[in-house]
Parts: C-alpha cells; sequence; structure tokens
C-alpha cells in the first residue's frame, strides 16, 4: 500500500501544479518522420542468407515518432516534470506496441538530481547514445545500431530511475518490477559518466530477470573523443545468459537480440548461445552541419 500511495502522490503532484502555477508550465509537442531505402548484403530471403535486400524502411536517421514533453516549475529548483512518446512507421503506418513506448512522470530538481517513475529508457540506453553512441548526431540511427542490440530492449516498464550529476560526473541508478509473474521483467542496474571537453567515458551494468527467475546480465564500457570536426568512439558490451531457460524466457530473449541491423541471429546458434559479446570502434567527420561521413568496425 505504502508504495501505491507513493505513486499517487507523485501523479497527483503535476495536476496540483498546473491550477496554482500555469503561467510557469511547458507544454512542447515534438516529433520526427523518416523513411529510408536500404541496401543491404548478406540478408537475403530465407534459403539464400547470403544474397541481398533492397528495402523500404519507416526510419533512416532516426525512428518516426512523435511525442509530448511536459514541465512545470514549482520554485526553488524543482520542477515536474513528465513525457509520452509513441513510435510508427513511416512505410505502413504501423503503430508500436506498446502505443507509448515511453510514459513518465517525475520530479527534477537543480541541487538533487531527478527521479522518473513509468516507462522510459533504461541505464544502458542512457549511457550508450549520450558517451560513445556510433553514430552521435543520431543515436537512434534506425540503419545501423548494434549497441543498442545489447541495451535489454532499451526501455523497461514500471522502472523507478534517478540520475544526478555532481562537476565532470554523471550517474544513475534504475530499478524496476516484473509487470506479469510468467514473462518476468524485473531490472535492477546503473551506470557511471564522465565527460570533460570533447572527451567522454563510462560504464553501466544491467540485469533482467526472467519469469523462470533466470536472469540475464548485461554490462558496458566505452568511450569518445570530439576535436573539430572528427569524432572517435569505441565500447564493448556483454550479454551473458543463465543456463536453463524455459520457452518463455527464450521469446523474451529473441526480443532482445532480435533483428537484422542489431547484429541480431536465429535458429541453431540463437538456441545455443549462453553469451554475446561486442567491440566496436568508430570514426566520423562533420563535412558539412547537414553532411557526415562514418566508418565503424
Amino acid at each position: 500500500m505504502q508504495k501505491k500511495s507513493s505513486l499517487l502522490a507523485l501523479g497527483g503532484l503535476m495536476g496540483v501544479a498546473a491550477l496554482n502555477a500555469q503561467a510557469q508550465s511547458t507544454v512542447q509537442i515534438y516529433g520526427i518522420v523518416d523513411a529510408a531505402v536500404r541496401h543491404t548484403n548478406n540478408q537475403g530471403p530465407a534459403g539464400s542468407p547470403n544474397g541481398k535486400l533492397t528495402e523500404l524502411i519507416g526510419g533512416g536517421m532516426s525512428q518516426s515518432r512523435w511525442g509530448i514533453n511536459v514541465t512545470e516549475d514549482m520554485g526553488g529548483g524543482l520542477k515536474a516534470i513528465a513525457n509520452l512518446e509513441n513510435r510508427f512507421a513511416t512505410d505502413t503506418g504501423g503503430v508500436s506496441t506498446p502505443y507509448f513506448q515511453q510514459s513518465w512522470v517525475g520530479l527534477q530538481s537543480s541541487s538533487y538530481g531527478r527521479i522518473t517513475l513509468g516507462r522510459q529508457y533504461n541505464v544502458l540506453f542512457d549511457l550508450v547514445t549520450s558517451t560513445y553512441a556510433s553514430y552521435p548526431y543520431s543515436p537512434y540511427f534506425e540503419a545501423y545500431k548494434p549497441e543498442i542490440g545489447f541495451a535489454l530492449g532499451a526501455r523497461a516498464d514500471n522502472m523507478v530511475k534517478y540520475m544526478a550529476e555532481f562537476g565532470s560526473f554523471r550517474g544513475a541508478v534504475q530499478i524496476s518490477a516484473g509487470e506479469k509473474a510468467a514473462t518476468g521483467g524485473k531490472t535492477a542496474g546503473g551506470y557511471l559518466r564522465w565527460a570533460q571537453g570533447g572527451l567522454a567515458a563510462g560504464l553501466g551494468y544491467q540485469n533482467y530477470e526472467f519469469g523462470s527467475g533466470r536472469k540475464i546480465e548485461a554490462w558496458t564500457l566505452g568511450g569518445s573523443y570530439r576535436v573539430g570536426p572528427w569524432y572517435f568512439n569505441t565500447g564493448y558490451g556483454q550479454n551473458k545468459v543463465d543456463s536453463g531457460l524455459t520457452q518463455i524466457d527464450r521469446a523474451v530473449l529473441g526480443a532482445f537480440w532480435g533483428g537484422g541491423a542489431n547484429g541480431g541471429f536465429g535458429g541453431p546458434a540463437f538456441l545455443a548461445a549462453d553469451k554475446r559479446d561486442i567491440v566496436k570502434l568508430g570514426l566520423g567527420y562533420q563535412i558539412t552541419p547537414q553532411l557526415n561521413l562514418g566508418a565503424h568496425f
């Protein structure tokens, strides 16, 4: 009962503040619509894995999305904040499930950091996209984002996340409860990030508990360096899975590891795998504000 009361108090805070300080509230509607034609080698149809594939995808530089940001200035350096975000496929008009990929509410203090509750990005996603993303100008780059495939789904339901900054450091921790016993969903993790000038580095850890009680653990570390138009980045990540996963556990794991653009795989290799590793190196050059040249391994 205590947990329920706390959630209701925080959720109600937004409404009370809106009534008493309407002049200090901000509601921002944002969005992006993107589509691209992608040609991929070594990714043909079934029976021809070494073939070529040309397709229209609903997102070239970024997934198409729209959302609402709400900020309420409560005075004394304290703000109430909230976000709703929906993602959709430009090529088909289909909507991602759940309908809102992000749906959270929270409090932000200029002195004590911020706490957010609801469905939101996990700590691994926050760390990689802010510190050593393959494409920093568009860290949600749809055609190539292998490191996101190691982020345990990038988002989590029922999450409580706390983030604070102190000097050149930023740290965050998260914990979330599962929605259903059969599918699990409990998570815990955190990260520490350092940035100064053109240098940035960080490390993070997160686990996810399946419905069977078995876990997958993920950790990553890496860094980047910016100088003039140049951008260098490198990183390492690992996912390690407990043995004895059930069929339902494997279905959840498939959602984490699936997707050709993210280095996904299936079949016997997927069933036999208990660990995945990634090492990435990247080099980028900003030719003009609109044109970027990059190479990644």
